[in-house]
């Protein structure tokens, strides 16, 4: 692999680690910095918010700079935004420096992967992409876990620090590597938001919302599940996130080859129904003794893992037939939607906390995939209608 696409996705990784361990230091932030636990959900819902909203903004700002200084900037700041959160005094100024790492994340991600384009020949660009996601892929599997495992005799403050220490890295090694005099096309907030009229492109973007929503309602909240909800250790959580880590990886592989053999809408749809079925079985496995729902819920992470991830490579195949000429733009408003889809499922997932109940977690969450199959069907049922009207009077 070209030694400058793996500089690429180490930034990824460092990215994927901090987005992906959150969930799991919630509990000790929360009593860290003196707020309950669905306060503390509100990190994640403030990161997602930030990252699908402050990215494209920030990009847009920054297009006319060369992209070696854009990726080794955002890293840069990354890792100070890193810093501040192991060394926040209060949970305000924690929730202030997860906003910074979510908008310097969102443009990093994006950067990368057209940076990795751009420097690899037109018959690899494909697996140059790949290279980068795997970073995050890496992170889900194994970077979490280990973040989690630090926190349990570090601290999350621990966790933090080891995060900004792989930014670091990224950062000196993109600036290393990476040639001068890289550019990408200027475009304008508006320009990037007009792809969104493409037919049938929102609602794919609502499928992507939806499905994201139900799977962070529950996974936001996946430390509580775990302690509270079905009795494991607090030391048992970076077997959690490694179980579901393996699966994500395997699912994300999945995901593409069943995509390229069945089809991506085909593919898309059987990731919906599963992932409904998963979610809802999280409400099951709490009702279970505890001495069997603890090694039930670390297996079933694992096949909630590859079910999860078969969606995302599945969704962008979708997204690039749906708007081929305006692929990079199309998939950036994915990523928004994604992060859109992250911020309300943990809002709604402490509401239902709070409201309901732990053990309810799981059941309501499935209902938004399946509410993301239902707009998937009617999106395409419209589109034949509207085919079978132009084919008969034009």
């Amino acid at each position: 692999m070209d030694i400058r696409l793996f500089g690429l996705a180490l930034g990824a990784f460092a990215i994927g680690i901090e987005a992906f361990v959150a969930a799991s230091l919630l509990p000790q932030i929360a009593g860290d910095t003196g707020v309950t636990l669905v306060q503390a959900g509100y990190l994640v819902v403030a990161y997602a918010f930030a990252y699908a909203i402050g990215a494209p903004v920030v990009a847009a700002l920054t297009g006319s700079l060369d992209r070696r200084t854009i990726l080794a900037g955002s890293a840069t700041v990354f890792v100070i935004g890193a810093l501040c959160a192991a060394v926040a005094p209060t949970y305000l100024l924690l929730l202030l420096a997860r906003l910074l790492i979510a908008v310097t994340a969102g443009l990093y991600a994006a950067t990368a992967q057209a940076t990795a384009v751009a420097i690899s020949e037109p018959h690899h660009r494909a697996r140059a992409v790949a290279a980068v996601v795997g970073g995050t892929t890496l992170a889900v599997a194994f970077g979490a876990p280990l973040g989690a495992a630090i926190s349990a005799f570090a601290g999350w403050r621990g966790t933090y620090a080891f995060i900004a220490l792989i930014g670091l890295i990224a950062a000196v090694v993109v600036w290393s590597l990476l040639p001068r005099g890289l550019y990408a096309d200027r475009l304008t907030l508006s320009q990037r938001l007009s792809v969104i009229r493409h037919p049938g492109l929102m609602p794919a973007l609502l499928t992507t919302l939806l499905y994201m929503t139900g799977a962070f309602a529950v996974y936001t909240y996946i430390a509580a599940i775990a302690v509270d909800g079905v009795g494991l250790g607090k030391s048992m959580l970076p077997v959690v996130l490694l179980s579901f880590g393996i699966g994500a990886a395997i699912g994300n592989f999945l995901g593409g080859q069943l995509s390229d053999r069945l089809g991506a809408t085909r593919t898309v749809v059987a990731a919906s129904v599963l992932n409904a079925a998963v979610l809802a079985t999280v409400s099951w496995i709490m009702q279970l003794p505890h001495e069997i729902a603890g090694p039930v819920l670390i297996a079933h992470m694992f096949v909630w893992g590859v079910i999860a991830w078969m969606f995302p490579p599945a969704q962008a195949s979708r997204i690039l037939t749906i708007a081929p000429e305006s692929a990079p733009l199309a998939l950036s408003l994915n990523f928004s939607a994604l992060y859109l889809g992250v911020a309300f499922g943990s809002m709604i997932g402490g509401q239902i906390l709070s409201h309901v109940g732990l053990i309810h977690l799981g059941w309501l969450g499935a209902l938004f995939p399946v509410l993301g199959l239902s707009v998937l069907r009617f999106a395409d049922a419209t589109s034949r209608k509207e085919k079978l009207s132009m084919a008969r009077f034009g």
